[in-house]
């Protein structure tokens, strides 16, 4: 598919994990790429594969409005326009609410909520001109509550409901914005719960489909939701859970 060929899209979070899968689906579809991360080395190294006249690397805190903005600038100067923003860097933390710090709260808050809004507030005015899409990440633990993580789960509820508020507000100007709610994936945030067996065989009791789901999973859902494929499809949570929200909880019989 070539779904995106002239397109512009900026990832979030692009050096790993599911943001390193989507950078590769969009430019395997065609799209010019702007890869955001904190350390140009690790964005280089991710993204050395993808077609470098294609591809823009773009060092930055999303956490930091002026770097936010600099990276849109970045990509309309370099390509012309903006047409899909995926909003996908973010960090966990576990720990209920007496183990988790102030500063640990506020770091988590900072980068998976605000970052967000730092990089939409940035990216919109030049989505208005393209009628162009946000896809945000967000989590089955911004759908519903998990034991022992509760900062991650209180910023992932943000995300949830930032989608649909935005996408009420983007409507009127022809912009689309949808997020897709991963259960658990193989990436570098998961390593140590993959690191215990009886931890996975949980998962895999909930998850219909199986777990981890690869990053490449999640990543070809953002670009189905980012894509005119989706045209009439805004302020959606989508589950990609292999099945894991399908469940009422009661346990197997």
């Amino acid at each position: 598919m070539a779904r995106f060929s002239g397109k512009t899209v900026l990832v979030t979070g692009a050096a790993s994990g599911m943001g390193r899968a989507a950078a590769r689906r969009f430019a395997d579809e065609g799209a010019n790429v702007v890869v955001l991360d904190l350390d140009r080395a690790a964005l280089e190294k991710a993204n050395a594969e993808l077609p470098q006249d294609r591809l823009l690397i773009q060092p930055g805190d999303t956490t930091d409005m002026a770097a936010a903005a600099a990276a849109v600038k970045a990509a309309v100067d370099r390509f012309g326009a903006l047409d899909v923003l995926i909003n996908n860097a973010g960090i966990f933390r576990a720990g209920t609410i007496t183990e988790t710090s102030e500063a640990d709260f506020e770091r988590m808050m900072a980068v998976n909520v605000t970052g967000y809004f730092h990089m939409a507030k940035a990216a919109m005015p030049e989505l208005v001109k393209t009628k162009g899409a946000i896809v945000m990440t967000s989590s089955v633990s911004g759908i519903g509550g998990d034991w022992g993580m509760f900062a991650y789960n209180t910023s992932k509820g943000a995300v949830t409901n930032m989608v649909r508020a935005m996408a009420l507000d983007a409507g009127k100007d022809g912009v689309r914005v949808n997020a897709v709610n991963p259960s658990l994936t193989d990436s570098a945030m998961t390593k140590d719960m993959q690191a215990h067996p009886e931890l996975l065989a949980k998962f895999n009791e909930r998850m219909p489909l199986g777990g981890p789901i690869p990053a490449e999973g999640i990543a070809a859902v953002m670009a189905f939701l980012a894509s005119d494929d989706a045209r009439y499809v805004t302020g959606v949570n989508l589950p990609v859970d292999a099945g894991l929200t399908a469940s009422n909880g009661q346990p197997a019989q």
